[in-house]
């Protein structure tokens, strides 16, 4: 029996009861009974209301999208990969998150193998500490040249922490102390605060979050972000995706 048809009978109910004074107590006495003889009901009002939460969520993504478009895909302060890419991917990510990265060598393979991606590394240090350091290292306008191999070794250590940051720094043929002298700057503060700030309006909990159009994808689901980045690109560059 379907919702609609439930609401039907229910509304029939009430119209034969209509001269009559029952109790909020009997019709609900009522209601009870009907649901524990029609449990698929309450499966399809579930389904009902999770799509309808699922809609709203959507149109609030892509609402602060369009609002917060420019901040998103084109702060001159990211890390950029792929910049001529016609579809922009948005990442927010910590150094420290787990599942930041076991999709780290992913995505490096998503932007070596899709250069229509332009892929821009959101900085977001939600566990602080070593997090937070090695934020401020990337963030930093010394590592600029270097950023994207530095990038990708921070991600690949298993456990971060200033010696790592540091050895990590001297592999890729950056000097430790210039690094660490423009990283604890104000301007880097102010980058990363803009980008917590950003990621709280945008309605962003957790690590990986990342962001295609008005399509938003948490977690570390490859194949949702593949898909929304196939959405985009077949409906011809930067469009929110359903």
């Amino acid at each position: 029996m379907s919702f609609r048809i439930a609401l039907a009978l229910a509304a029939a109910a009430l119209a034969v009861s209509g001269c009559q004074r029952t109790s909020d107590e009997a019709f609900g006495q009522k209601v009870r009974a009907y649901l524990l003889e029609n449990p698929e009901v309450l499966v399809e009002v579930s389904r009902k209301l999770e799509e309808k939460r699922t809609a709203e969520a959507a149109n609030l993504a892509k609402a602060g999208y369009e609002k917060h478009k420019a901040a998103l895909e084109r702060d001159p302060r990211d890390l950029v990969a792929n910049p001529n890419g016609a579809i922009t991917v948005v990442e927010f990510y910590d150094y420290k998150c787990g599942y930041c990265k076991l999709v780290a060598p992913e995505i490096a393979t998503l932007i070596r193998e899709n250069p229509d991606v332009r892929f821009v590394f959101k900085e977001y240090p939600i566990f602080g500490g070593d997090s937070l350091v090695a934020a401020q290292v990337m963030a930093s306008p010394a590592v600029k040249p270097k950023a994207f191999e530095l990038h990708q070794r921070l991600m690949a250590e298993k456990a971060l922490d200033a010696a790592a940051i540091q050895r990590n720094l001297v592999a890729v043929g950056l000097d430790p102390n210039a690094v660490k002298a423009s990283a604890e700057s104000d301007a880097v503060n102010k980058h990363l605060s803009d980008n917590h700030q950003l990621a709280e309006a945008l309605g962003i909990q957790g690590t990986p979050h990342f962001i295609v159009g008005g399509a938003s994808v948490s977690g570390a689901d490859m194949d949702a972000l593949r898909l929304a980045i196939a959405r985009a690109r077949a409906g011809g560059g930067q469009q929110a995706a359903s």
